[in-house]
């Protein structure tokens, strides 16, 4: 029997062996063809809907956290929310391109006083997100030690100043990668795993990529 099958193959039943072991994706339905008793075909076909993206499955959590936060950082133009991401440096603004995030990306190391920086959010994006009404900012700093203390000094003074964050992808990130990293940077080193995954959550918009 011929093992490679097609997309929309049909084989008699008798050719078939006796135990089927499908790999995912694959559907299958068996149905009467013609008139001679016992005749029937096997139809396979590949489901091309929606595929188990290739990766590590315990990148999963991570990915579609990733996947809402670049959502809502898109351009509005290609119908997302502009909401802009804060990050450290300009090693962690890189990371986030690499994963597909296209809209603002602020740095905190950008050789201001940090009073200066959270002048400037507020002034630049305001209390809430004026196409959705959700959070101004989206708060995405490492979570090791450095990044916890920057992350809940930024988050106060934001807050003091009636700034809605969100910082779920965090703590998301947190959670889920904690035995893979503790940076943003860090997210570069899983490009190839994570970015399908987010895919399959957040398809990129048509021709952008």
């Amino acid at each position: 029997m011929n093992s490679h099958l097609e997309r929309g193959s049909v084989l008699p039943i008798q050719e078939l062996p006796c135990r089927i072991v499908l790999p995912r994706g694959f559907r299958t339905s068996a149905y009467p063809m013609g008139t001679e008793l016992g005749e029937k075909r096997i139809l396979m076909s590949f489901s091309f809907g929606r595929r188990n993206p290739p990766g590590d499955e315990s990148l999963m959590p991570s990915a579609r956290a990733l996947a809402r936060a670049r959502s809502r950082n898109r351009n509005p133009i290609l119908g997302g929310f502009g909401c802009p991401i804060i990050v450290e440096g300009r090693r962690d603004l890189e990371t986030l391109r690499a994963l597909g995030f296209d809209g603002p990306i602020e740095l905190v190391n950008r050789g201001w006083s940090q009073s200066r920086l959270i002048a400037h959010l507020h002034d630049q994006y305001g209390r809430k997100n004026p196409f959705d009404g959700g959070a101004s900012v989206m708060l995405m700093m490492d979570w090791d030690r450095t990044g916890k203390r920057l992350h809940e000094r930024l988050r106060v003074r934001m807050r003091s100043l009636d700034m809605s964050i969100d910082d779920s992808t965090r703590r998301v990130l947190m959670r889920s990668m904690a035995m893979k990293g503790s940076t943003v940077e860090g997210l570069k080193t899983h490009v190839n795993e994570l970015n399908p995954l987010i895919d399959t959550v957040d398809p990129p918009p048509s021709g952008f990529f």
